[in-house]
């Protein structure tokens, strides 16, 4: 059908009319598409908590309208509680809601008790820089007890402060780690220590693998394996591949130490039943 220019001009017209009220009646439509999935750093005004500076990163993941992912509460990537959350993402009001669920593994001082926290975040953007912010609340865990309330204002981050430190989530069992020099065969030499106990020492990497076999399940949900370099070889620094073997999975890690520091990744046991949001 044919459309004289002027109706056209007035089709046109009232359609950007339609749009420029759209956007006024409706402020939430475009925040709708909205990706929140990433990494979120804040800190927490936790009297009598874990630690003297209470750090927490926020690994959302975004599944349509459901939220899931990791929560640490942190003092450094040594001293840590990492918890697992499911939430609910209400994108017409740019607002989430989270609860923490189970503990997943921590490294904390043995007296402190874990505060599992449930918070209701608002997202807002200026310019660059994008933030979740709004109400925290808590019980400690085992004992139900309140852990307090507050706010808490978080940034969005572009890696998590755990990047140095890889962490493989795997199920109950026996997980084989096979040490391989990485490229060219330059008479590196290592030692592998799990959770500081010494299980390889001094062993040359080469095409061969280096096995250290490691238990993870319900008595023991953390483990960590650490990388020594005994020497640098002729190629500095010492880097390994490490092919990890969980039941039927299977991960490929490129390992780099040095004298002064060594490399580690970590092991935590991950149950299979999955807690929904309530």
């Amino acid at each position: 059908m044919f459309l004289c220019p002027g109706f056209r001009l007035l089709v046109i017209y009232r359609v950007k009319i339609f749009l420029t009220n759209l956007c006024f009646l409706l402020p939430g439509f475009f925040s709708a598409a909205q990706d929140i999935s990433g990494f979120w750093k804040g800190t927490l005004n936790m009297p009598g908590g874990c630690f003297a500076t209470n750090h927490i990163e926020l690994q959302i993941t975004l599944n349509g309208d459901s939220v899931y992912g990791n929560s640490y509460h942190y003092e450094d990537i040594d001293n840590y509680v990492k918890k697992k959350f499911v939430g609910v993402n209400m994108p017409t009001d740019n607002k989430i809601i989270l609860q923490e669920t189970y503990i997943n593994t921590y490294k904390i001082p043995f007296l402190c008790r874990v505060c599992i926290k449930t918070y209701e975040l608002l997202y807002s953007k200026k310019g660059n820089e994008e933030t979740l912010e709004g109400e925290w609340g808590g019980y400690i865990n085992e004992t139900g007890a309140n852990c307090g309330t507050g706010f808490i204002k978080l940034s969005r981050i572009k890696e998590s402060a755990f990047k140095e430190v890889p962490e493989i989530e795997v199920d109950t069992g026996q997980i084989r780690l096979d040490f391989y020099d990485n490229a060219e065969i330059d008479g590196d030499s290592i030692s592998v220590l799990v959770n500081k106990r010494t299980v390889i020492a001094h062993q040359k990497l080469s095409a061969r693998p280096i096995t250290v076999f490691v238990a993870v399940d319900v008595q023991n949900t953390f483990q960590e394996v650490e990388m020594v370099a005994e020497n640098l070889g002729t190629i500095p620094p010492n880097t390994a591949i490490l092919v990890v073997t969980a039941g039927e999975k299977r991960y490929q890690l490129i390992l780099s130490s040095t004298a002064e520091k060594s490399a580690r990744v970590r092991f935590v046991y991950d149950k299979d039943d999955k807690p929904q949001f309530k």
